[in-house]
């Protein structure tokens, strides 16, 4: 047996070591297990942690489920691993008690001990900030080692480290798939702060940040010492500058503004919505700053810093000679990929060796040598004379694509190492004397703002000389180190040009926009931060390297596509001279001008602090009020948390007004519910108790508002109990059918029906053993409570309630509740509406005509006042409706006796009595009369609901049988002539048409009459079958408003009708065309317009309804079988006269199609199509209303509809043609109507007609429309016809299709080219031409004509005029993109106004 050697060095077997493993494993899961149990049997304390201390926190909850044994301290620790902070920092407070005071952090008590109440309550708490400073947010590593630091114990309770999305106040945070930075640090970690961004100032942030971390710049900004009495500190851009530099050096906030530092530049709000370059802002800022520093100290420091030299030369390969200029420059650009190649360079170095590289100028870019007086070969090129100190290099990564001709961004991978080397860069044969002989002369600029547009201005100046290199044997391979002449000049030796890389700005994003961030390296210690806008964080090497570009991974062929869009743009260098290396200036050392500027930022920010714990511990709470004077009042209460109840009740008595009108010891402040409208409490005594206290501490939000009630001087405040529930009681009146206004009554959930009642008849003196009492719980929902010791809980009584309470010793309470009087008034009450509706204008001398064809209405429900005045004329229009139903309704009581006689065995009794209760309610016509002279006395004592009646057949004493015998020719002629949409009071041929009670049946009193689709001989034809209708119609939204048995449908129901004259309060409309109406809103739009016949004068059919908006504007009722359930009080309605549509019925627009006018379409008319009706029908119904209202004298073989989509003229519709058969219609349908200069020629569906119109090159000029009818789909036969109509031979004539909407405007100047000309296709309806329709644009061409020849001045003007008349027609001229606002600042405070400026 193998044996291993023990602990003891003594030999054993290795199956013996196994089974000692074995044991051991299981010996400690049973401790575990135990461990567990011990856990599971003792309570647990369920706490639930609201983060106060952030808004964008306020609305999580931490959840905590630990052992009741736990210490204070420990439930710390476990809340602030599980919120990621850092524990201390932080205090926790109950959140359902009035005691804000804090828990010990340090305290060793078990939670159950400190008042946590076990076995799965839910314990509330509050984070909140700690002596007014927010929680400090824990680091990964220090979140790692809180968690490997927690004991055994902490582990099995499962609160693992849960850290937090999107750390609180850091929700912006970069992050991808290919790059991230640790946790957000807050400034008291990092030591830094952050920039807020404005909008889009991500770029200016970037910038700031690096300046502030350049010790040189920094240190020299603070030398400056700002004379307030030469400036305006508003517009110095130093000064702004300086005090954000102090403020992101001393300040503790997380993050700072710009916006004074904007300010300075000039810009308004509108700027920080505008991106820019990076380089650019820094070149722009630093020439600002060159202008505002002149003739100072800092006058150079920008060139001292930044600036460097290099030699642009030319040297002739023949005999030596160089011509050479010297410029300066600001930042290197280095071009990431030369133009014309795909793969970039690898590295700066490589992309420095390039850009230094010469160039040879030889065959045809040969150089004219000065010396060699002819052209020779000669070597172009860059040397770098000296470095600055400060080294800027700009990765050109934004290009341009000259094959898609838009711009792009290059992402391709380009590395730069820490340390730089620029030795190998600087030229050897370079000599110091060139660059003594120049004199770097700096023009004065004058400007009154740098921008980036500006030529040459700031970054490069030059001189330009010429030199003979064979005399000259000096050489300069340093830096220029300092500001005095060449022969002074320090040089030193190449091994001391290192630079260190200390800034990384990262752009993010697309050619089209982006984001900009820096990382930066501490000269304190070294280590990098990211300053992404206000949020700063540690970063590391592998960090920077992310930012080279490229793709990140491996992803084969598709690995272009997935390159990361994040990645450096500029670069900043430091050269590595410990002696001009400097320090941070500490706080210490500060000038005695920014000590001072220190002293006053600090005391502003000590104010701003102070302003915000303010506002952290003032309550903001919803107020209302019910203001004796101007009613219900809400406005926002805002008291600190120490403020007694009785200061605040000041508060809020001054905020709402009331000083004058009410004694301020008549105002009390109660609790209030404002969705329920139910006052949970008042506060007697405590009077001096602290709103924080009251309020439950301070919130961001409240369940409950606060009411300021008021009384009058004679009267007590009633005492609100918490528990209480408040019931609004409506005493209802059965004799005159009211309902009182609600009276107020607090009652408890636990009382009885019995005492509910005794309650109610103290408050109303009514009594409480007759007294019925009906709870509403929601909209029609009515319950009688009639059960004496249930309680008020059980029936369904809630914080705020609504009864309807009657007392009397009638015998209605006798019947069943759903059959009594006292139902049917609550059921009206609860949907009834209040409606205001604006009549049409009328004139007593067109009224009799309107009202021929009156239909009988039930006016019994209709009362008015009686008063005269402004009402007159509503009332005269009741009156001569009246006379005209009287001498009508002897006749139509006639019609229904003989047809209920006619009906005979084959009614069923069932039916009979059906129908005898029909016509109990149809009063005769002495009843009516008697009922018109007493309107207003009845008008409160009617029937609670209006019966619309309905009766079938013929009128004026004859039979049905004429009506029968009627063709379908005849009715359908009869229909389209009668759907005229055109105002009947001018309209002879609509009421002739009507209303000629010799030639035709009058209508009927169920508004039925001989051109309804329901006419007496389709229903006689269909007796006993249900009609059905196609969707089209039903989707037209004329659904029918009868039923099977052609009576109304709202027959079914009683509905209430009331209406009465407007008053001048009611509305903002005329009253005397004015009516309220109150009336049932189950009631549907059919019976609505019955009702209000006798109002407007004419038949139901005769006028339309019209809802009105908030804004005012009008939208057609048409379903008439819908409800006025989408109303609501007084909702607005206007009445116009006009035909309203019937079954099968669709309003059309029709506009005339001008193929040759500047504006080819133009509104005529609106008018009715039906269901079965043919196009020549309706041109001839049209005609007529054509020549009254357009002036428009037509024939109807000169005319032609067509289809109209959008503002194409579609398919051809054919006189035979079928609307709904042939023609599918809708509604609000739009055709054209095409005038024609000759009878048709469209006489079959297989023809097809296209708009031609010829292009002349040599003219540059369009002809005009014209139309070619088509036999056939043949290319062949529309070249026939071209050519015949043109007199262009055959093979010559060239063709193309239009483009777009009628009537496809082109340029002239584009035509030529732009359009497929001569398609290789035989037939026209395929592609590229897909001319399938009528209407299509063809233009064509003759191809032997050359185009005009024209100068550039001509070809201009054309331009201009054919933008406008492109312009005009609403075309499309050319695609212009949007122009990039060139970046300013403005150094003398803003930009100049310019009035002609838009």
């Amino acid at each position: 047996m193998e044996m291993v050697p023990s602990e003891e060095n003594q030999f054993v077997s290795k199956e013996g070591v196994f089974w000692s493993c074995r044991q051991s494993i299981f010996d400690e899961m049973k401790k575990k297990i135990s461990q567990i149990q011990n856990a599971a049997e003792e309570p647990r304390v369920l706490c639930i942690i609201q983060d106060t201390t952030c808004a964008k926190t306020v609305n999580e909850r931490l959840t905590l489920n630990l052992p009741a044994s736990t210490a204070l301290s420990t439930f710390y620790k476990d809340v602030a691993q599980k919120a990621g902070y850092v524990n201390g920092t932080f205090d926790l407070v109950w959140g359902n008690t009035l005691d804000m005071k804090p828990l010990d952090h340090n305290s060793e008590m078990s939670l159950s001990e400190s008042g946590f109440e076990p076995g799965g309550k839910r314990n509330f708490l509050q984070l909140t900030d700690k002596e007014g400073e927010q929680p400090k947010i824990a680091s990964d590593e220090s979140g790692a080692a809180d968690s490997s630091g927690l004991d055994d114990s902490s582990q099995e309770r499962f609160i693992g480290p849960l850290p937090r999305d999107a750390t609180a106040g850091c929700s912006g945070d970069y992050s991808s798939p290919s790059y991230s930075y640790s946790s957000i640090l807050n400034k008291s970690e990092t030591g830094y702060v952050g920039l807020v961004n404005q909008a889009m100032t991500c770029y200016l942030n970037s910038l700031l940040q690096t300046l502030f971390m350049t010790p040189e710049f920094r240190n020299a900004l603070y030398n400056w010492e700002f004379e307030e009495s030469e400036e305006d500190p508003v517009t110095s851009i130093p000064y702004q500058l300086q005090r954000l530099f102090v403020l992101l050096q001393t300040s503790k906030k997380r993050a700072i503004e710009t916006t004074d530092v904007t300010r300075s530049f000039g810009w308004d709000s509108s700027e920080a919505w505008q991106q820019h370059d990076i380089q650019e802002l820094c070149r722009v800022m630093f020439d600002a700053l060159e202008q505002k520093w002149k003739q100072t100290e800092q006058a150079d420091l920008i060139n001292q810093l930044y600036q460097g030299k290099l030699k642009d030369y030319v040297r002739c390969l023949e005999c030596g000679y160089e011509s050479w200029r010297i410029d300066t420059y600001l930042d290197i650009p280095l071009v990431i990929r030369p133009f014309g190649v795909s793969q970039a360079y690898g590295s700066v170095e490589e992309a420095l060796q390039a850009f230094i590289q010469p160039e040879t100028l030889d065959g045809p870019n040969q150089y004219f040598c000065e010396r060699c007086k002819k052209k020779c070969d000669a070597r172009k090129g860059l040397r770098f004379l000296h470095f600055p100190y400060l080294l800027t290099l700009q990765l050109k990564r934004f290009d341009f694509d000259y094959t898609t001709m838009h711009r792009i961004k290059l992402n391709d991978r380009m590395t730069f190492p820490e340390e730089l080397d620029m030795s190998p860069f600087i030229d050897v044969e370079d000599e110091v004397s060139a660059a003594a002989a120049v004199a770097v002369v700096k023009s004065p600029q004058t400007e009154s703002c740098t921008d980036s547009g500006a030529e040459n201005e700031g970054s490069c100046h030059s001189d330009q000389m010429s030199n003979d290199f064979s005399t000259d044997d000096c050489v300069d391979e340093g830096i220029c180190l300092d500001s005095t002449g060449s022969t002074e000049r320090v040089l030193k030796p190449k091994s001391l040009l290192t630079f260190e890389l200390f800034s990384v700005m990262v752009h993010s994003g697309s050619a089209a926009g982006g984001h900009y961030y820096a990382c930066i390296k501490s000269f304190s210690d070294g280590q990098w931060y990211s300053f992404n806008d206000q949020h700063v964080s540690k970063i590391t090497q592998d960090d920077i390297r992310k930012t080279h570009g490229g793709s990140s991974g491996n992803r084969g062929y598709y690995s272009s596509a997935f390159a990361s869009s994040t990645n450096a743009y500029m670069l900043i260098y430091r050269l590595k001279d410990p002696s001009r290396n400097a320090k941070y200036l500490s706080v210490e050392d500060f000038p005695e001008h920014i000590t001072s500027l220190v002293q006053k930022e600090k005391e502003s920010e000590e104010q701003e602090k102070r302003q915000r714990e303010i506002e952290r511990n003032t309550c903001k709470i919803k107020l209302f009020c019910m203001h004796p004077v101007k009613l219900m009042m809400e406005s926002k209460l805002e008291v600190h948390k120490d403020k007694t109840l009785r200061e605040a009740t000041e508060m809020a008595y001054k905020l709402m007004e009331l000083e004058g009108v009410v004694a301020l010891d008549c105002c009390r402040l109660v609790k209030y519910d404002e969705f329920h409208e139910y006052l949970e409490r008042s506060y007697e005594g405590e009077e001096d108790t602290l709103m924080g206290l009251l309020l439950g501490g301070v919130k961001s939000s409240y369940m409950f508002d606060l009411l300021l009630e008021t009384r009058r001087p004679e009267q007590v405040f009633q005492p609100y109990k918490p528990g209480e529930v408040m019931v609004k009681v409506h005493v209802v009146d059965l004799k005159s059918e009211t309902i009182a206004s609600p009276i107020s009554v607090r009652a408890y959930l636990n009382q009885t029906i019995t005492e509910f009642k005794q309650l109610i008849a103290q408050a109303t003196g009514l009594s409480a053993e007759t007294m019925r009492v009906v709870l509403e719980r929601c909209y029609n929902d009515l319950r009688l409570l009639y059960v004496p010791n249930k309680t008020l809980k059980a029936e369904g009584f809630f914080r705020s309630n609504k009864v309807f309470i009657e007392s009397s010793e009638s015998t209605d309470h006798q019947v069943a509740f759903t059959d009594s009087v006292l139902w049917k008034l609550l059921d009206r009450h609860g949907n009834t509406i209040r409606l205001l509706v604006l009549l049409p204008e009328q004139s007593p001398g067109t009224l009799a005509n309107r009202t021929l064809c009156q239909k009988v209405g039930d006016d019994s429900d209709v009362p008015f006042d009686g008063s005269n005045g402004n009402r007159k004329s509503v009332e005269a229009i009741l009156e001569e409706s009246t006379e005209k139903l009287k001498n009508l309704s002897l006749q139509q009581q006639q019609q229904q006796q003989q047809q209920q006689q006619q009906q005979g065995s084959s009614n069923s009794d069932s039916q009979k009595s059906s129908d005898a209760s029909d016509f109990e309610h149809i009063e005769s016509p002495t009843q009516e009369a008697d009922s018109n002279s007493s309107l207003c006395v009845a008008a409160d004592n009617r029937e609670l609901e209006n019966r619309i009646r309905a009766t079938a057949g013929c009128s004026g004493g004859a039979s049905s049988d004429p009506c029968e015998e009627r063709s379908d020719s005849e009715v359908n002629n009869d229909r389209s002539t009668s759907s005229v949409d055109s105002d009947i009071l001018s309209s002879s041929h609509s009421s002739d048409t009507l209303c000629n009670a010799d030639s035709g049946p009058l209508q009927l009193a169920n508004g039925l009459d001989s051109h309804s689709i329901t006419s007496s001989r389709r229903s006689k034809a269909h007796e006993g079958k249900k009609e059905t209708w196609d969707t089209a119609e039903e989707d037209s939204g004329t659904d029918s408003e009868y039923d099977d048995n052609g009576k109304s449908k709202a027959e079914a129901h009683y509905l209430y009708f009331r209406a009465e004259p407007c008053s001048q309060d009611d509305s903002s409309w005329d009253a005397q065309k004015c009516l309220v109406v109150h009336v049932d809103k189950r009631i549907t739009l059919a019976a609505f317009k019955q009702n209000l016949e006798p109002y407007v004068g004419v038949t139901s059919t005769q006028f339309k309804v019209f809802r009105v908006y908030a804004n005012n504007q009008e939208f057609e009722s048409v379903r008439l079988n819908e409800t006025l359930s989408s109303f609501s009080d007084d909702n607005k309605i206007t009445i116009r006269l006009g035909r309203a549509l019937k079954k099968g019925e669709y309003r059309v627009k029709v506009y005339q199609l001008l193929v040759n006018e500047a504006e080819p379409c133009k509104f005529l008319v609106d008018t009715v199509f039906a269901k079965g009706m043919t196009v020549r029908q309706s041109k001839e119904e049209l005609l007529p209303q054509l020549k009254e209202q357009c002036k428009l004298d037509l024939t109807i073989d000169r005319v032609r509809l067509r289809k109209k989509t959008w503002k194409n003229p579609g398919t051809v519709f054919l006189d035979y043609h079928v609307y709904e058969e042939d023609i599918s219609i809708s509604s609000n349908w739009e055709v054209f109507l095409e005038v024609l200069n000759e009878p048709e020629k469209m006489k079959s569906m297989s023809q097809l007609a296209v708009l031609t119109r010829r292009w002349s090159p040599a003219t540059m000029k369009l002809g005009p429309f014209q139309e070619v009818i088509l036999e056939s789909s043949s290319v062949e036969e529309l070249k026939e016809k071209l050519s015949e109509m043109s007199v262009i031979p055959l093979e010559n004539l060239d063709f193309a299709k239009g483009r777009g909407t009628f009537p496809c405007d082109i340029s002239v100047l584009e035509i030529h080219q732009d359009l497929d000309w001569n398609p290789k296709v035989s037939t026209l309806n395929v592609w590229p031409l897909y001319i399938c329709d009528d209407g299509a644009v063809v233009f064509y061409r003759d191809s032997t004509e050359e185009p005009m020849e024209l100068s550039e001045d001509e070809r201009n003007e054309l331009m201009k005029k054919e933008s406008s008349r492109l312009l005009k027609t609403g075309h499309r001229v050319s695609y212009s993109p949007r122009k990039e606002k060139a970046l300013k600042i403005y150094i003398d405070g803003g930009p100049a106004k310019d009035p002609g400026q838009d």
